[in-house]
């Protein structure tokens, strides 16, 4: 876990070639016994424990798979659903059926519900910087999901990531959103 605030370096990696370094390095990587290390460092968080509505992300493949979580019954789940260029928080079971979403990503079939609900949101990254800052896929939903919902400034967000995808800066914009600390398998 790591918390610091460091500026801009204008000689790394541009975004794009950042996510590809990124989606190459997590082919190599054995992220069934990473989502395992990972997924018990979170259980252990204070901000995990304490929290009673979270939201998570379905994992794409190489993506760190944190249903293992899932079997928490002290916790309400939710996944986030696309609907045209925004993200919806849908609560989710595991006895809920999953149906594809636009990008592959199963989704819930739920009725999305009030981002405002929600204490701890687990958030997907290709690639992660100790400025805070994320590579995501490109596409900004989550960048909006954060930015658009004034309420979620004070709620706890994470990524869980790799060690080996987290770099000193990552690049970024003004239209990126920060996110709390990271978690990796160390």
């Amino acid at each position: 876990i790591f918390k610091q605030n460091l500026s801009y370096n204008k000689s790394m990696l541009t975004k794009n070639e950042l996510r590809k370094k990124a989606k190459d390095i997590r082919k190599s990587l054995d992220i069934e016994q990473l989502s395992h290390k990972i997924c018990k460092k979170i259980e252990n968080l204070p901000e995990y424990k304490n929290a009673e509505h979270v939201m998570l992300f379905y994992p794409k493949k190489y993506e760190i798979d944190l249903r293992k979580i899932l079997h928490d019954k002290t916790k309400n789940f939710y996944l986030p659903k696309t609907s045209g260029e925004n993200l919806l928080v849908c609560p989710y079971s595991s006895a809920q059926n999953l149906v594809e979403g636009d990008f592959g990503i199963l989704e819930p079939s739920s009725s999305p519900v009030s981002a405002e609900i929600l204490d701890l949101i687990l958030i997907p990254a290709l690639a992660v910087g100790k400025n805070l800052k994320r590579i995501g896929y490109g596409k900004g939903f989550y960048d909006r999901f954060l930015n658009n919902n004034q309420n979620l400034k004070n709620i706890t967000k994470i990524v869980p990531i790799p060690s080996a995808l987290v770099f000193e800066k990552v690049p970024f914009d003004e239209n990126d959103a920060s996110f709390d600390f990271y978690v990796d398998e160390n």
